[in-house]
């Protein structure tokens, strides 16, 4: 009798582990990208090594614009300006990288837009919401 309560409890633990387990290792996917420059394309929100993750879509276009950056949009409407889109090339030796993914830093707690930035003509170049603000989970 208590070996099976104690063999119950321990499949319960198990179960619930594991589950919470899937549940880290979701991802989230954004409605597609809709503003001046941007209209393809969404974002993926993804939990890796326990930092929020970033990624745009394969089908996503980087703007023409001369500064684009990534920009977050919290649930209570505070914005974060972060990192170029687009990283220069050595001296024109190769191609101009683009960054598709980025890790948020440990302030951001939660994300319910990501925006494409032009930093330089300081606008909005598109906009991709989640259906529901987003908890980091940051350590």
């Amino acid at each position: 009798m208590i070996r099976r309560t104690i063999r119950t409890g321990l499949f319960g633990i198990a179960a619930f582990a594991m589950m919470a387990t899937f549940a880290l290792a979701q991802s989230h996917t954004s409605k597609p990208f809709a503003g001046a420059k941007v209209n393809a394309g969404t974002v993926t929100h993804s939990m890796k090594d326990g930092k929020a993750v970033l990624t745009l879509s394969d089908d996503f276009k980087v703007p023409d614009t001369p500064d684009p950056h990534w920009q977050v949009v919290d649930s209570k409407g505070n914005t974060y300006l972060l990192q170029r889109l687009g990283a220069k090339s050595l001296g024109g030796l190769a191609k101009d990288r683009i960054n598709m993914s980025i890790t948020l830093p440990g302030y951001i707690k939660d994300v319910a837009r990501v925006q494409i930035y032009c930093a330089w003509a300081e606008a909005i170049l598109g906009e991709a919401p989640f259906s529901a603000p987003l908890m980091t989970m940051n350590k």
